[in-house]
């Protein structure tokens, strides 16, 4: 009988004595009706659905976002006007909110510690400070809004007759003030507008303008322009009539007003060589009005007068640019029909060296350089009180859309003006990086000049101005005007260095 040594090795053991091996476990197998452990990749129309309604939502979100933006800034712009609140340019909900409890009588701490103060408001409701006295004006349109006109009274309950006067006007009446106001200087300051209120001294109207730093808005103060007629310089920028100049100087004296307005323009000044600039004819001229102690805002004109004519002078833009443009007319804004608008450059060759060797952004700057580098001494003594930098057609920041020379009428909707070369260059870029090439055209179905909105595919309700092509060629076509106006005012604060800049915007307006 043999016995199993115990320290024997398991593979010395007899086979018949160890235990059968475990059977293979049975293959998995899915339940019925359930899902498999890795799904299969959803089908390519699956992913495309989806990334549609993805961008949807995107668009949507934007849309909600524009509206909302939208509510606030015409609450803020209503608070500014008709309430003469303080609000800065940026305005969030607490500067609101420290408004209106200012107004109502709180003391609001900048680390908005808030506390009743005085039960009567701080905003004094509006009294009857007198009205202005005008002995002579040559419009009695004016005469009747200056003699009618209650200071104090709401801005928006006042006659608009002062802005029915093109003579007389004051630009800040048709512009956008850009940067903060100086305080008014005494050195060229006009007392006699001062004394002419009935209700105040006129030490007591300087201190207030002072204090609010040359805002008039909470004044009974309301500074007066009249604008210079364009032919008292002739195109070899000469001073046409000196002493016809100083006799209406004299006569505009008399009115009270602060200042004039005079237009500095380009294709005078830089008119038969590039890089040269004649300034002989407005160096004569600002002598002449500081003799009478009146303040000028000086409008650099980039454009031409188009289809206004002062006496023989038809001001165009300058000699050399117009031959540049007969080997090239895509320097000009074109409509559809391949129509060129010489009134102004194209915005597209903003950044096309063109203009013998220089873009068009450059030829502004070196323009408003000139300017400041001829009359600096004339800001610094506070002659100058304002510089409006022209953006475009007419001077204002818009496209040339409406124009009667190419038939335009009102209430037409006007044509887009994207057709030149350049511009079409750039819309194709903006196309190509959108991933959709066949988005580089103009709308075909926008019209004609005189086209009213209902009457196109593009503008109806529910056109294709809603459509992901409709509101990619907006948003470029607007971009390009904001890109324009972004560039060339920042090259003005650099030129001008902290002098007050005015530009002047068309509000209200056609669709394109």
């Amino acid at each position: 009988m043999s016995t199993k040594h115990p320290h024997a090795h398991p593979r010395d053991a007899d086979p018949a004595a160890s235990p059968p091996p475990a059977p293979p476990p049975p293959p998995s197998r899915r339940a019925r009706g359930g899902f498999a452990s890795s799904a299969p990749a959803p089908p390519a129309t699956a992913r495309r659905r989806g990334e549609r309604e993805r961008e949807r939502e995107k668009e949507r979100t934007k849309l909600r976002e524009r509206h909302r933006r939208s509510i606030t800034s015409h609450m803020l712009a209503g608070l500014r006007q008709h309430g003469n609140f303080p609000l800065p340019a940026r305005a969030d909900m607490n500067d609101v909110l420290a408004a209106l409890a200012r107004a109502a009588g709180w003391t609001v701490q900048p680390d908005g510690t808030t506390f009743r103060s005085s039960p009567q408001p701080l905003l004094p409701p509006p009294a009857q400070f007198g009205a202005f006295q005008v002995t002579s004006v040559e419009t009695p349109a004016l005469a009747n809004a200056l003699n009618s006109y209650a200071v104090g009274t709401p801005l928006d309950s006042q006659t608009s007759a002062l802005q029915t006067d093109d003579s007389l006007s004051p630009s800040s009446l048709d512009s956008v003030v850009v940067a903060e106001q100086s305080i008014k200087n005494e050195n060229y300051g006009n007392s006699c507008s001062a004394n002419s209120l009935n209700c105040m001294g006129s030490d007591q109207l300087m201190r207030a303008s002072a204090v609010l730093a040359g805002d008039y808005t909470r004044t009974p103060y309301i500074p007066v322009y009249a604008s210079l007629s364009m032919g008292i310089i002739n195109c070899y920028c000469q001073l046409v009539d000196p002493e016809a100049l100083r006799a209406e100087l004299r006569h505009l004296k008399s009115l009270n007003v602060d200042g004039v307005i005079v237009d500095c323009w380009w294709g005078i000044v830089e008119a038969w060589t590039p890089q040269k600039y004649e300034w002989s004819g407005y160096r004569d001229l600002f002598g002449i009005i500081k003799e009478f102690r009146l303040k000028v805002q000086v409008v650099l004109s980039f454009h031409g007068s188009g289809e206004c004519e002062s006496g023989d002078v038809l001001i165009s833009l300058p000699r050399w640019v117009m031959e540049i443009a007969q080997e090239n007319q895509d320097i000009f804004f074109t409509d559809r029909e391949g129509r060129r608008n010489t009134e102004c450059l194209s915005w597209g060759i903003d950044k096309e060296r063109v203009l013998r060797g220089r873009t068009g952004i450059e030829v502004y700057f070196d323009f408003m350089r000139s300017f400041h580098m001829e009359f600096r001494s004339l800001s610094e003594e506070g002659l100058v009180s304002a510089i409006e930098i022209g953006l475009g057609a007419s001077g204002e920041l818009r496209y040339p859309s409406c124009t009667h020379k190419m038939g335009w009428r009102y209430p037409g909707i006007g044509e887009f003006q994207c057709y030149d070369r350049y511009m079409q260059k750039n819309l194709r870029q903006s196309a190509l990086k959108r991933g959709h090439l066949f988005w580089a055209r103009g709308p075909d179905n926008a019209g004609y000049y005189n086209s009213r909105s209902h009457e196109t595919g593009f503008f109806c309700d529910g056109g294709d101005y809603d459509s992901y092509y409709g509101r990619f060629f907006l948003n470029w076509y607007s971009g390009i005007l904001v890109d324009h106006v972004d560039q060339v005012l920042s090259l003005a604060t650099l030129a001008f260095d902290g002098a007050e800049i005015v530009v002047k915007l068309k509000i209200a307006g056609n669709l394109v």
